[in-house]
C-alpha cells in the first residue's frame, strides 16, 4: 500500500512538473509579433500544421474594385491589421504573413440587440455587426486567443484542433438573445464574384453543414464546413445579397426565414439562442476539402466530448510538445523571440485531408491517402525552399516526409507534370518564380529522410521541362532567360540554375550520370547573365545584348524580383566560388559584401515598395525579402571569415524583436522565422542540397536540440552575450573543429558543438580550400 501511495505521489509530481515546462515554453511564444505596417500579424489560435488557422479579422478591403486594385488591400493579407479600432468577426483560414493572400473562410461574430447582417464600417460601428475592442483586453497564445467586444461585451474567446475552430462566447449577465451572425461572403483579398456558390443547411437545432467555393489565389477553393452549437438554436434567418436571374421553384419559400436550406454568391446568416441562464455559447466549426460528412467526421473525431477548455488544454500540449524539441538558455528577450519564430515556422505547411485521409488533389479528384500518410498543403516554395524545409529535415523529420510526399503527389496529379511552386488548398497559383520544389524534394533527400529516390528525380526533371512555364523552353535553348521572355530574366535563370543543381545532386543519388552531367551544365547557367564590365548580374535580350539603361540599385523593370542587382547578385549559393570570380576576386568581393550592409540606399528605392521599408534595411541589404537570407553567411568562403559574426548579430537583433512591428518583413509561411532559429543556433543552410551548415555566430548561451532519432545535439556559447559575438574557436565533442561548416550527420549522431566567444574577431581564424564550404567551382581563381 505505502508503496502504491508513493508512486501515486510521484505521478501527482511529476505531472505538476509538466504542467511548470509547458508554461515555460508557452508563455515565451507571443503570437502578436508580426509586422504593424503591414498588418501580416496572425494572433488567432492553431495547432501545430493544423488546416485550421482561427483569427480575429479587422476589415475587408478588397483586392479589387471593378478590375482597378486596391494598394490597401495589402495590409490586410492576415485579415487583422493591429492599429484597426473594430473586429469585424473570426473567421477559420488564414495565411502567415505572405505578400499575397486568400482565404478568410467562415467568418462568425457574436452580436446582441437588434439582428444587423451589415459588416459596417469603423466609423460608425452601430451600422454594422462589428465592434469596436481594446488591445487591454486582448491576449494571444499558442493554441488561444481572447478579446471583450465592447459594443457587446461578450467574451470572445478562440482555441482550435488540426481540423475544428472552437468558439467561446460569454455574454453579459441579463442577455436575453444573443445571436450568432455567419457571414460567407466575407474573405481576405475579396472582390465582387469571388464567392461562387456557398451553402448552408440546419441538419437540427444544434448542426448546421455547408460549403463555399471561392475563386481567388487558390483559383476554385472547397471549404465544407460543419458546426455544433451548445445550445439549441431558437431562431434563425438569412439574406442573400445577389439578385439571380433564375430561381426555379424554390420561389415557393420564405427561404429567408426559418427555412432549413440557404444558398447563394451573398449569403449571411444569423441564429438566435437564449442567454437566460447565464451560461457562454461554445461553437465547434470543422472543416474538410472533400464535402461535409467529412467536416461532420472530422468535428466528431477532433472534438466530441470536449468542452473548450479540454481543448485548449490539448492543443498546448501538442505545442509544448513540437517547441520541446529546442531548449534555449538565453535572457528572458532573446527566449520569447526564439520561441515566437519557432511557433512561426510550424504554422505552415498545413494538414489538407481529412481525419479518414480523404483529401482534394490538385487535379479535384478526391483521393485517399495511403499507410497512415498526410496530405499537405499552403507551399509557398520560392520563400521556404531556403530555411523552413531544411530545419524541418532537422528537427521535424517525420512531417517533413509527409510534406515531401504530397509535393511528390501534387506532380503525379499536375496536368503540368510539375511539383508544386506555390500551391494553396488544392490548387497551384503559380506564384513567384523558380521550381523550389526540386530544392525541398533534393535537401531532404540529402539529409537521409526515406524519399522514392526514382519517383523524386523524375519529378524533379519533369517540372525543370515545362517549356511553357517563365521561360524555361528559352533558358534551354540560349542557356539563360532572355528579357524578351520574362520581365524577371535575370533573376530566373538565376534561379534555374540554382534549382538544376539540386537536380544534379539528387541525380547522383541515383546513379544517373547523364542526368547529372546534363544538370550540371545547367548550374552554371547564371554566368550567362553576368556582365564583365560591371561584375554584377544584368538582363539580356535573345541577341545577347545586356539591358541599357540599367540601374544597379532599382527593383523595378530592372530584370529582377524582389530585389535589385546588388542583392540578387549575390544568390549562387551553389557555386560561391564561381560567384567570387565572376565579381573579381576575393578582395573585391569582401568589398562588395561590406558594401551591400553599410552603403546608403536612397529612399526612391523602396518608398514605394510595399514589402520594404526603411526599418528593413541595413545599408542595401533587406532582410526582409528572401533572395539576401544567405548573403551574410558568404563571408565564410572569403579571407575575412568573422566579418559574418557581427553582421548576424545586428541582423538578429534589429530585424527580430519582441513587439507587435517586430518583424522587418513579412514572414512568409515560417522563412524568414527559420531564418531566425537557424541563425540562432550558430548555423545556416546556405546551399540546401547540400549536406552542410556554414557557421555563424551563436545567439543564446545554449541551444540543445532533441532529435527524432532519440539523440541530443547541444550548442553552447557560455561566453555570448551583447559584445562577445565573435568566435575565438569551435570545438565538436571536444575536439579543435577548424571547418567553416558542420554537417547534417554530425549533428544527428548527437554531441556537443561549442563555441568560444569574445568581443574581438579572431583573424587568425581563416579556412584552407578543403575547410571551406562545398562549391561547384572548386578553387578560386
Amino acid at each position: 500500500m505505502r508503496k502504491k501511495i508513493i508512486v501515486f505521489l510521484y505521478t501527482i509530481i511529476l505531472s505538476v512538473c509538466t504542467v511548470t515546462a509547458q508554461q515555460r515554453l508557452i508563455d515565451y511564444v507571443n503570437p502578436m509579433v508580426g509586422t504593424k505596417s503591414m498588418g501580416h500579424t496572425f494572433p488567432g489560435a492553431c495547432s501545430p500544421f493544423g488546416l485550421v488557422q482561427l483569427s480575429p479579422d479587422t476589415e475587408m478591403i478588397p483586392h479589387n474594385i471593378d478590375g482597378k486594385y486596391q494598394p490597401d488591400a495589402y495590409k490586410y493579407c492576415a485579415g487583422y491589421q493591429y492599429d484597426d479600432p473594430t473586429i469585424i468577426g473570426f473567421s477559420h483560414t488564414h495565411l502567415n504573413g505572405t505578400g499575397h493572400s486568400d482565404l478568410g473562410d467562415i467568418l462568425i461574430m457574436p452580436t446582441t440587440g437588434d439582428v444587423n447582417l451589415d459588416m459596417g464600417s469603423s466609423d460608425d460601428s452601430s451600422k454594422g455587426y462589428r465592434s469596436h475592442y481594446s488591445h487591454q483586453n486582448e491576449h494571444a497564445e499558442a493554441g488561444y486567443y481572447s478579446v471583450l467586444l465592447d459594443d457587446y461585451q461578450v467574451n470572445a474567446e478562440l482555441t482550435a484542433t488540426e481540423r475544428t475552430g472552437v468558439h467561446r462566447y460569454t455574454f453579459p449577465k441579463g442577455t436575453d438573445t444573443g445571436h450568432i451572425i455567419l457571414d460567407l461572403t466575407y474573405g481576405i483579398y475579396n472582390y465582387d464574384g469571388k464567392v461562387l456558390m456557398s451553402n448552408l443547411r440546419v441538419e437540427d437545432e444544434y448542426t448546421l453543414t455547408g460549403y463555399r467555393i471561392t475563386r481567388g489565389w487558390s483559383r476554385m477553393n472547397y471549404t465544407y464546413f460543419a458546426v455544433k452549437f451548445s445550445k439549441p438554436i431558437k431562431n434563425y434567418g438569412c439574406r442573400n445579397a445577389e439578385k439571380p436571374k433564375y430561381v426555379g421553384w424554390w420561389r415557393k419559400f420564405k427561404m429567408e426565414d426559418n427555412f432549413p436550406e440557404m444558398f447563394g454568391q451573398k449569403l449571411t446568416a444569423f441564429f438566435d439562442f437564449d442567454f437566460t441562464d447565464n451560461k457562454p455559447l461554445e461553437i465547434k466549426v470543422a472543416l474538410s476539402p472533400v464535402d461535409c460528412s467529412g467536416a461532420l467526421n472530422n468535428l466528431e473525431t477532433e472534438t466530441a466530448g470536449r468542452s473548450f477548455d479540454e481543448i485548449k488544454a490539448g492543443v498546448q500540449s501538442k505545442w509544448e510538445k513540437e517547441l520541446g524539441v529546442l531548449k534555449v538558455d538565453a535572457d528572458d528577450n532573446r527566449k520569447r523571440i526564439f520561441y515566437t519564430a519557432l511557433y512561426r515556422t510550424m504554422i505552415n505547411p498545413s494538414v489538407y485531408q481529412d481525419v479518414d485521409g480523404r483529401y482534394r488533389g490538385v487535379d479535384h479528384n478526391i483521393h485517399q491517402s495511403e499507410d497512415g500518410a498526410t496530405n499537405y498543403t499552403v507551399f509557398s516554395v520560392w520563400d521556404t525552399y531556403r530555411a523552413e524545409h531544411p530545419l524541418l529535415n532537422l528537427i521535424k523529420r517525420s512531417y517533413s516526409k509527409q510534406i515531401v510526399n504530397s509535393m511528390l503527389n501534387h506532380y503525379k496529379q499536375s496536368v503540368h507534370g510539375a511539383l508544386p511552386i506555390w500551391s494553396l488548398m488544392g490548387n497551384e497559383n503559380w506564384c513567384m518564380i523558380g521550381y523550389h520544389s526540386v530544392s525541398v524534394v533534393s535537401d531532404a533527400i540529402a539529409k537521409g529522410i526515406d524519399i522514392d529516390k526514382d519517383l523524386a528525380l523524375k519529378a524533379c526533371i519533369s517540372s525543370s521541362n515545362v517549356d511553357y512555364y517563365d521561360g524555361i523552353g528559352a533558358y534551354k535553348k540560349y542557356g539563360y532567360v532572355p528579357s524578351d521572355f520574362s520581365g524577371v530574366s535575370a533573376s530566373v535563370t538565376m534561379e534555374y540554375s540554382y534549382d538544376d543543381w539540386t537536380i544534379a545532386e539528387l541525380a547522383k543519388y541515383t546513379g544517373k550520370q547523364d542526368v547529372t552531367d546534363q544538370y550540371t551544365k545547367r548550374a552554371h547557367s547564371y554566368r550567362n547573365v553576368f556582365d564583365p564590365s560591371i561584375g554584377f548580374a544584368r538582363p539580356k535580350d535573345k541577341e545577347g545584348v545586356f539591358q541599357s539603361p540599367f540601374d544597379l540599385l532599382d527593383t523595378h523593370n530592372q530584370g529582377f524580383i524582389e530585389g535589385n542587382s546588388w542583392n540578387y547578385s549575390f544568390y549562387v549559393p551553389h557555386d560561391v566560388n564561381g560567384l567570387i570570380n565572376e565579381m573579381g576576386g576575393d578582395k573585391r568581393f569582401v568589398q562588395r559584401l561590406d558594401s551591400l550592409f553599410t552603403m546608403h540606399l536612397p529612399e526612391k528605392y523602396y518608398k514605394d515598395n510595399e514589402d520594404i521599408n526603411e526599418e528593413g534595411l541595413m545599408g542595401n541589404y533587406v532582410h526582409g525579402n528572401e533572395p539576401s537570407h544567405h548573403v551574410a553567411y558568404l563571408y565564410a568562403w572569403t579571407s575575412q571569415p568573422w566579418k559574418a559574426q557581427s553582421r548576424l548579430h545586428e541582423i538578429m537583433n534589429k530585424m527580430y524583436r519582441n513587439k507587435v512591428d517586430g518583424l522587418c518583413g513579412n514572414d512568409d509561411c515560417g522563412q524568414m522565422s527559420a531564418w531566425y532559429v537557424f541563425s540562432s543556433m550558430g548555423f545556416y543552410p546556405v546551399c540546401p542540397g547540400s549536406d552542410q551548415y556554414i557557421l555563424g555566430s551563436p545567439n543564446a548561451k545554449s541551444i540543445t536540440l532533441n532529435l527524432e532519432n532519440g539523440n541530443i545535439f547541444k550548442i553552447s556559447a557560455p561566453k555570448m552575450d551583447d559584445k562577445n559575438v565573435y568566435i575565438q574557436s569551435v570545438w565538436l565533442d571536444g575536439k579543435p573543429y577548424n571547418k567553416a561548416y558542420i554537417t547534417h550527420a554530425d549533428i544527428m549522431k548527437g554531441g556537443e558543438l561549442r563555441f568560444e566567444m569574445s568581443s574581438k574577431p579572431n583573424k587568425k581564424r581563416v579556412f584552407s580550400a578543403a575547410e571551406k564550404p562545398y562549391s561547384l567551382t572548386p578553387t578560386l581563381q
